[in-house]
């Protein structure tokens, strides 16, 4: 994406979701590229009535402070440029009562990011791409209200004597996500030629990318594919809800699983995923009647399976002490390195809080269910 300055004050066009839920913070994506990515809008003017036609980068640089014209082009050559929701070039000349927006691949911080000294679990990293493990309850990135903390914090202060890497440039850093309650792997770029080209593998499918869940019940194939369009649920913003694919409603989002352990009333899956949407696999894991265990927001958090004994309650609500987030680990993260050509894959532990709960679910199944 191209670098411009956004020292002036932003007008915020894009719709928060709510304000108490760190997970749902982000800005919803404004706009879809064409290779697949959100853009948040940053900027949006709207040409008066009088409008004389006048080349965009002229009308930009006139609206902008500290923005230089060629930076306006570099944006507009990035796709980063649009007009009346469709991105434009450079030369487009803006018309009367044109919409004309800036957008970008992630939300608009409001604030300067803080460097933290928050510890990181470092996997790899060399002069292109860092490779993180993530806690669950670590925010990926800044959001209204949940400001400090995030991985993005941390980041700014592991670069933080690097000059070559600005956290608040859109071009290096975050290529992908994970949601603040799963745990596992993330690759960070350092470098904006990194970041084209593992966002353009991701884009590509050719990135792996395995996950570890528990879900409650029993899937009946060993193995199997979800497809499913993924779009917000018209009747809670705060879910994701699962469209069928000719619908043309969300987008499209592919799960492939795997049984790797039954123990009854619940199971552990490997999860492949073939896209990357939105809470992907927890909704596509509810939609087909195995909502990810301890998932308060898809329902996972109630005794869905099992006895009505009350020891069995006591065992179960025991289990959700233990592992107190949905039971989802991105274990294995797979690409090819921007630089080097050569194929990297990684594979991470399963933490310790969800390891005890597989445990306590072998020991329960491998005895007598009361």
């Amino acid at each position: 994406m191209a670098d411009i300055d956004f020292d002036q004050e932003e007008q915020q066009s894009y719709k928060i979701v709510t304000a108490d839920d760190p997970e749902m913070l982000e800005p919803v994506a404004a706009f879809t590229s064409a290779d697949g990515r959100d853009l948040y809008e940053h900027f949006r003017f709207v040409a008066d009535k009088g409008q004389a036609l006048l080349r965009i980068d002229k009308f930009l640089v006139a609206r902008m402070e500290k923005t230089s014209r060629n930076r306006i082009q570099q944006a507009a050559d990035a796709g980063c440029i649009i007009v009346n929701g469709k991105p434009v070039k450079s030369s487009y000349k803006v018309k009367p009562l044109d919409v004309v927006s800036i957008v970008m691949d992630r939300p608009r911080y409001e604030f300067e990011i803080l460097a933290e000294d928050i510890p990181l679990d470092i996997v790899y990293e060399d002069e292109d791409l860092l490779v993180v493990n993530k806690p669950a309850g670590m925010v990926v990135h800044p959001g209204h209200g949940n400001y400090t903390g995030t991985l993005v914090n941390a980041l700014a202060w592991h670069f933080k004597d690097n000059p070559d890497y600005d956290v608040n440039d859109p071009r290096m850093g975050l290529v992908h996500r994970i949601d603040k309650d799963t745990s596992g792997l993330l690759v960070i770029a350092k470098t904006p030629d990194a970041k084209t080209h593992l966002g353009k593998q991701f884009y590509d499918k050719t990135t792996s990318r395995k996950y570890v869940a528990m879900v409650w019940g029993e899937p009946t194939a060993e193995a199997n594919t979800i497809v499913g369009n993924i779009a917000r649920d018209p009747r809670d913003k705060l879910k994701m809800a699962v469209f069928p694919p000719e619908s043309g409603v969300g987008k499209h989002a592919v799960t492939h699983y795997q049984i790797l352990e039954r123990f009854g009333y619940v199971t552990l899956v490997q999860c492949v995923l073939e896209t990357g949407r939105t809470h992907q696999i927890r909704v596509h894991m509810r939609h087909i009647g195995n909502p990810l265990f301890n998932d308060s927001r898809y329902g996972g958090d109630k005794i869905l399976k099992g006895t009505t004994f009350a020891k069995y309650k006591q065992f179960v609500e025991n289990c959700f002490a233990v592992c107190p987030r949905q039971a989802l680990h991105a274990k294995t993260l797979g690409f090819t390195h921007p630089r080097t050509g050569k194929r990297m894959e990684f594979n991470s532990e399963i933490p310790a809080d969800f390891a005890a709960l597989i445990e306590r679910w072998r020991i329960y199944s491998s005895g007598s269910r009361d």
